[in-house]
């Protein structure tokens, strides 16, 4: 009877699609960095240059799979907004704005990674991702929404 694979670690990490390489993040996890790098450069071979979130599940005989997401909101955000860097303090700077359009285009984008059920929720967690970062989106309130309450 053979040994069960047995998960020794779960680790999340962002790597530049088509472009990983072995390094000390991937030593770390105890996979075989030179096939991990070659499978997840030609899983990405269409997303070179973005930041690639991915979640590796390592096992006891140095196997491993990996699933990839979508690139973070915050770095789609900065691409949109042409940004090299997003506002320190969301009180008072703003440092750009973008169209209800190019948030809704991100929030489709996101929407397979993100807890939200439609189009409308997903826009308002970009918005408040945006809102932190110091971007402003034209058309998009991030006031708490009106509930009926009964009672008075």
């Amino acid at each position: 009877m053979a040994a069960k694979k047995e998960v020794v670690r779960i680790a999340k990490i962002q790597l530049i699609g088509g472009q990983a390489k072995p390094g000390p993040a991937l030593a770390s996890i105890g996979i075989n960095m030179g096939e991990f790098t070659k499978q997840f450069n030609d899983k990405t071979k269409n997303r070179i240059g973005e930041v690639v979130p991915c979640v590796i599940t390592a096992f006891n005989d140095k196997s491993f799979t990996f699933i990839t997401k979508t690139s973070p909101t915050s770095v789609m955000l900065k691409k949109t907004a042409k940004l090299e860097t997003a506002g320190k303090n969301q009180l008072t700077d703003h440092v750009a704005t973008i169209t209800k359009e190019q948030a809704l285009e991100i929030a489709r984008y996101k929407l397979t990674d993100l807890n939200a059920y439609d189009e409308e929720t997903a826009l308002r967690m970009v918005a408040g991702t945006a809102k932190q970062m110091g971007i402003k989106i034209e058309g998009v309130d991030l006031a708490p929404k009106k509930t009926a309450k009964g009672g008075k």
